[in-house]
Parts: C-alpha cells; structure tokens; sequence
C-alpha cells in the first residue's frame, strides 16, 4: 500500500492511497490541511497591508527597519499576560554583561 499528495494549483490537497480507503487519522489531517489553506488564504490581504504599512514607514523616515522590528517586538512581549518588567531587566542585564554589551 503506497501513499500519495498532490497540491493541486488552488493549494487543494488530495491524498490517493492504494488498496485501502484513507484511516480516520488521515482524514483528519486532510481536513485539517484543507482548513488551514482556507484561513490562510483569509489571511493573506492582511499580511500585505502589513508590509505596506512597514514600508509606508520606512519610506516616509519616520522609522528604520531595525526600529520597526523592535518595535513590534516589544510590543509583543508587552502584550503577553507573563510579561515581567522586572525579570525581564534582570535576564537582560545579566545576559548583556556576559557578551560584553552591558551600557
């Protein structure tokens, strides 16, 4: 019994399998495959206001790419509900002074 994908143009995945017909496991993850195309398909105008929006920065100067990473970055771990300014100054300063960038 062999297995066979094929992604199609439309990203639809199909999987042949001789012999057999395909185990629930295997449907699942079909099914699985063929949800997450769908929302990331849904997904993909979003990404590319995204990348608008960096480069709309970037190309007014208002802000480096750099500090548009950092940006976001922070903003991140803000947003996390563990996020502990305290311990965070500590790993950092720790971490900085042993690769000798401590200020």
């Amino acid at each position: 019994m062999t297995n066979d994908f094929a992604i199609f143009d439309n990203n639809v995945v199909e999987m042949h399998q001789e012999d057999s017909q395909l185990s629930e496991k295997q449907e699942k993850m079909l099914e699985y495959i063929r949800q997450l195309a769908d929302i990331e398909a849904q997904m993909e105008p979003l990404k590319e206001d995204k990348r608008e929006l960096k480069a709309e920065f970037k190309d007014a100067g208002w802000l480096t790419g750099d500090e548009i990473s950092m940006t976001v970055k922070v903003y991140r771990m803000i947003k996390s509900d563990s996020f502990n300014i305290d311990e965070f100054m500590q790993v950092y300063d720790s971490l900085a002074t042993s690769v000798g960038k401590s200020q």
